[in-house]
């Protein structure tokens, strides 16, 4: 499937989620406008297509988990893509969003108030000084190059964890830098909000 413009995008959403999730959506996406102009949370271009870049974007990654699943640690949260959104559209999850920076703290807090995301855990702090649990997935985008992506965060992956990284059109190129016994456990899935972006997808062997 290869979404191209904004209906799309809506109408791709709306087939994975229930109409309460659709309408906290369009609230976040609303408050996203807001705070886009206080600090610079997403490119502001992007925001002309923002169900199709951000909103679908971080959607999409619900296709290669199951319906149920345990604990979801997003790397680097920032506007809260795509854990925010994955929240929003699986409120019975426990998504763990984890970020440093004071004021995407403070936006992500906001947003999980206002829009009552019970099960949604911020984590306010380097990811470095989190307490290790093992996550059922892990998700990241533009958090960190891959290799430096998985150094940091290997110790909260088992051999069932999921790891979903979205990495646009860099996917092929990064995932070839990595060392062969890692390279051999991930691979590329196409994105379907860009015909030139990717996914990198796979689990760890046990460490």
């Amino acid at each position: 499937m290869s979404i191209k413009d904004e209906a799309a995008a809506r109408a791709y959403v709306a087939g994975v989620c229930d109409d309460v999730a659709m309408n906290r959506l369009d609230r976040f996406v609303s408050m996203l406008a807001d705070e886009n102009q206080q600090q610079n949370l997403v490119s502001r271009p992007s925001m002309e297509v923002v169900w199709q870049r951000h909103i679908a974007d971080s959607a999409q990654l619900l296709e290669h988990v199951p319906r149920e699943t345990g604990l979801w640690i997003d790397l680097g949260s920032g506007a809260g893509l795509p854990g925010l959104v994955v929240a929003i559209m699986r409120p019975e999850w426990h998504i763990m969003l984890i970020e440093s920076r004071k004021r995407r703290i403070e936006w992500l807090a906001q947003v999980k108030e206002d829009l009552s995301l019970d099960q949604c855990e911020i984590v306010g702090r380097r990811l470095e000084l989190v307490e290790t649990v093992p996550a059922s997935v892990i998700s990241a985008r533009a958090f960190a190059p891959l290799a430096k992506t998985i150094s940091l965060s290997k110790r909260f992956s088992t051999s069932e964890t999921q790891w979903l990284l979205p990495k646009g059109r860099s996917a092929a190129q990064e995932l070839g830098e990595l060392p062969v016994k890692d390279r051999k456990l991930f691979h590329v899935e196409q994105s379907c909000t860009d015909d030139e972006a990717g996914i990198i997808v796979g689990r760890l062997a046990n460490r």
